[in-house]
């Protein structure tokens, strides 16, 4: 059933306009641009699997150089990747990459949309992919997509074939040619076309590439010339491109700007093949559409645009509103009404912003807002009526030229609000590869807008708008000067456990202490706060008054009570109960500097991994690589955990002027983190250290690096090549190659039973060759592949121990998989034995 969301558009008097937290006008070149895309009818669709695939330099030619309205379409969030910001994974790396995406359209001006489906990592073909994502609602979403955006070209950046290097890409090709040919059959997602018409394409091509060595471009291809400089921007279309893919920092992306032009090239894949131009055959003008009057309007304003003074125009460009207003075909009066009401403000310099200066806000509250508004335009703009969301108030009132206007007004929010989180997680996913969208109007949004706005009624000359000013937080920044952020709903009580996962051990009798912390945002004079497994409340704590940030409630569970549930990993769950209404979601709240406030809502619960459990190390330096949880799992495990830094490998010298050696020579073992050769910089200066660490009797683990952007050529103490192999198969079956090796028995005795439960993959980029002087512990590969031996690979040195791996321990542990944290203890344990 495909279920509507309640969106309205309205138009002819009124106009809605709204956009992100403030509504401010674009600069004059940006007017510039926007007024010459009105003038152009073809739309272009770029498709791939993930944040970051989109050929950044061709939606910049697209939209500043042919001022073609662009959009790019990833089917997926990126919630599969490495973050080498922090430690979020899954979903809230997934909501990190959406929004590092609409950074970067800010930057080259493409719109953004998604699919449902879930970047699961690595698959290594369209066979694997599709028994993950379902081909058919995939490709159901994209056609909506099409249908709703209406695009004339639609390009792919993969094929669907192995050249596209990843089974998710392969896929997105092969969803994209399903969708081109379904989008216009009337009878294909019959339920979409109670909201959209069908939409035919006239083509969609293949953005061949050059990738390393993997070169899939011909002469014979259409080829098209980009990159060009642009005087507005001050930079060619390629420079821009740099700085916008650049912004993918969780993923390490960032990219060179390069002047100069180069070519792109295309092959054909379905529709009316193109000759010369990616437009060939299009109707590109109002005149073709039978509407030379708009033509006529739009080229006097573009030839007599004046950029010191934008609002000159503003005379003409109402006067076009009116022609816009009188289209028949309501899709594209839609499109083009949204835009020129966009320039029109734009050019009549308003801005408009309604602010309170607290960021978090409870439904049924009161709180004091802030309007501010301003023109700076001539010609009069007329403040007519505000909505405050309940209410209205009329002002008829001019606004002078540059002259702000504030409004103090007391807004309660509404009782039924709903907490401020991204709409695709809201609802628990229907599986691990597609989200769960509550209203199928949705799909395709990256985010949607805030449901709570005031509406301010705005009229230039005899033309009437009515903007959307969404509730908003605004604070100065000493460092970052104004900030104004979406105004985050939350609940009246939050609860989260004080860490993320508990660890019991079996030969630990004592009992098993579990903190909740309360954050309550209103009053509670009683309550009770409730330990559930699997719906059995295992105990609970009466509260008599909670008011405020982090109160810290305590559990004792005796251990008895643990050890009647028989799994090894479980699931805890917190609740708190007052006067019948029951709490329990815990706020994830991410914030870096180049984005927003993130914020999302999940079931306040915590994994506890219980069972023989063993450690012989109490104290470990880590190699910081890209964010991972192990170090704070260690942490846990009641490990002492130093981050390496520049002085503990050039510290003082003792008095045998030998201080960095004996330095390191205090840790049982020194760690590497995922990537940390990608990462760390500083580690050509450290490596040497840490071999002569090794040598003397230190135990070193390496985890997973990757062949981009190295730091130091040889990792190991003996040399071994990196290849991009892998198991992405969770549960493929891993032989021992040596049942007996010690790091399969101290202090864990290692079985197949450990290798259970695996989540996403068994471990990435796994050496292929390696001197004789190493050894493999393990066999294993995906279905229908050849055997791979560089899982791990264990050599002596001197005294000590070093070990590579790339199984997947950053994943394994913070999904609490306690065969994983039995076999990697053994590794930090080598050199106890």
């Amino acid at each position: 059933m495909f279920k509507k969301v309640s969106t309205v558009f309205i138009f002819g008097f009124y106009t809605v306009f709204c956009s992100a937290q403030q509504v401010r006008p674009s600069k004059s070149s940006e007017i510039y641009r926007e007024i010459k895309t009105l003038k152009h009818l073809p739309k272009v669709l770029y498709l791939a699997a993930h944040p970051d695939d989109e050929n950044t330099g061709l939606l910049s030619w697209l939209i500043n150089d042919q001022n073609v309205e662009t959009g790019y379409l990833s089917l997926t969030r990126g919630d599969g990747g490495q973050n080498l910001l922090g430690t979020e994974q899954g979903a809230a790396l997934g909501l990190i990459r959406t929004h590092e995406l609409l950074e970067a359209r800010k930057l080259d001006g493409a719109q953004q949309f998604f699919t449902r489906a879930i970047d699961f990592g690595f698959s290594k073909n369209t066979t694997d992919t599709f028994k993950q994502w379902n081909a058919d609602n995939i490709t159901a979403d994209v056609v909506w997509v099409i249908r709703q955006f209406r695009p004339d070209v639609i390009i792919c950046r993969f094929p669907p074939t192995a050249a596209a290097g990843h089974g998710q890409h392969a896929a997105s090709a092969v969803v994209a040619e399903k969708a081109f040919k379904l989008a216009g059959d009337k009878t294909a997602f019959p339920d979409q076309l109670k909201y959209v018409n069908v939409w035919q394409p006239k083509r969609i091509l293949w953005n061949t590439f050059r990738f390393g060595t993997n070169n899939t471009t011909a002469e014979n291809q259409l080829k098209v010339t980009v990159g060009q400089y642009d005087a507005q921007l001050g930079m060619g279309y390629g420079e821009l491109a740099g700085l916008s893919r650049s912004l993918h920092k969780s993923q390490g992306a960032g990219t060179q700007s390069v002047a100069g032009i180069k070519t792109e090239y295309f092959s054909h894949v379905a529709g009316e093949p193109a000759k010369s131009s990616l437009f060939d055959g299009l109707s590109k003008t109002w005149t073709s559409q039978g509407n030379s009057d708009i033509d006529q309007s739009l080229d006097k304003i573009i030839s007599t645009f004046n950029f010191n003074n934008p609002d000159l125009s503003l005379s003409a460009l109402l006067s076009l509103r009116k022609k816009v207003l009188e289209l028949k075909d309501a899709d594209l009066k839609r499109d083009k009404l949204k835009s020129l009401d966009h320039i029109i403000l734009s050019c009549a310099g308003f801005m408009g912003e309604v602010v309170t200066n607290q960021a978090e806000a409870v439904a049924g509250d009161h709180y004091n807002f802030r309007l501010n508004v301003i023109s700076r335009a001539e010609n009069p703009v007329v403040l007519e009526n505000v909505k405050w969301l309940n209410q209205s108030e009329n002002f008829n009132r001019k606004l002078s030229k540059d002259s702000l206007i504030t409004i103090q007004h007391d807004i309660q929010i509404p009782a039924n609000a709903a907490l401020t989180e991204p709409y695709w997680l809201a609802k628990p996913a229907v599986n691990a590869a597609t989200f769960s969208v509550p209203n199928d109007t949705l799909i395709g949004l990256p985010e949607v807008e805030s449901p709570l706005n005031v509406l301010v009624d705005l009229k230039i000359d005899s033309e009437k708008f009515q903007v959307k000013l969404p509730l908003s937080f605004k604070k100065l920044d000493p460092v970052r000067g104004d900030v104004v952020e979406a105004l985050r709903i939350v609940p009246a009580l939050e609860l989260k456990f004080t860490q993320p996962l508990y660890l019991v051990k079996e030969n630990e009798d004592l009992p098993v202490s579990l903190n909740v912390k309360v954050n309550s945002n209103k009053q509670f004079n009683n309550g009770k706060i409730n330990l559930i497994y699997n719906g059995q409340n295992l105990g609970g704590v009466d509260v008599k008054s909670l008011n405020g940030k982090d109160t810290t409630i305590d559990y004792l569970i005796p251990k008895a009570k643990l050890a009647s549930i028989k799994s090894n990993q479980l699931q805890l769950d917190a609740n708190f109960v007052s006067d019948g209404i029951t709490y329990n979601k815990k706020q994830v709240l991410i914030q870096y500097p180049h984005l927003p406030s993130l914020q999302y809502f999940a079931p306040a619960t915590v994994a506890v991994m219980k069972g023989d459990i063993q450690s012989k190390v109490k104290k470990v330096g880590y190699v910081q690589g890209a964010g991972d949880f192990i170090p704070e799992f260690l942490r846990i495990a009641g490990i002492q955990v130093d981050v390496l830094k520049d002085e503990d490998f050039y510290g003082n010298s003792n008095e045998s002027g030998n201080g960095s050696q004996n330095k390191l020579s205090q840790y049982d073992a020194i760690i590497f983190g995922v990537r940390a050769n990608n990462t760390e910089k500083k580690l050509g200066r450290w490596m040497p250290f840490l071999w002569s660490y090794v040598k003397a009797g230190g135990n070193l683990v390496m985890q997973y690096n990757t062949n981009q952007d190295t730091t130091v050529d040889q990792l190991g103490v003996y040399n071994f090549t990196i290849a991009n192999k892998r198991v992405t198969e969770e549960n493929a079956e891993v032989k021992f190659l040596n049942p007996n090796h010690k790091l399969l028995n101290f202090p864990n005795k290692i079985t197949t039973n450990d290798f259970k439960g695996w989540v996403q993959e068994r471990g990435a980029y796994f050496p292929v060759q390696w001197d004789s002087a190493y050894e493999p512990l393990f066999e294993m590969h995906d279905t229908g592949e050849e055997p791979l031996q560089g899982s791990t690979l264990y050599a002596k040195y001197g005294k000590g121990n070093f070990i590579y791996t790339p199984l997947a321990f950053f994943r394994q542990l913070a999904a609490g998989n306690v065969g994983a944290a039995r076999l990697f203890l053994n590794f930090l344990s080598a050199q106890k034995n």
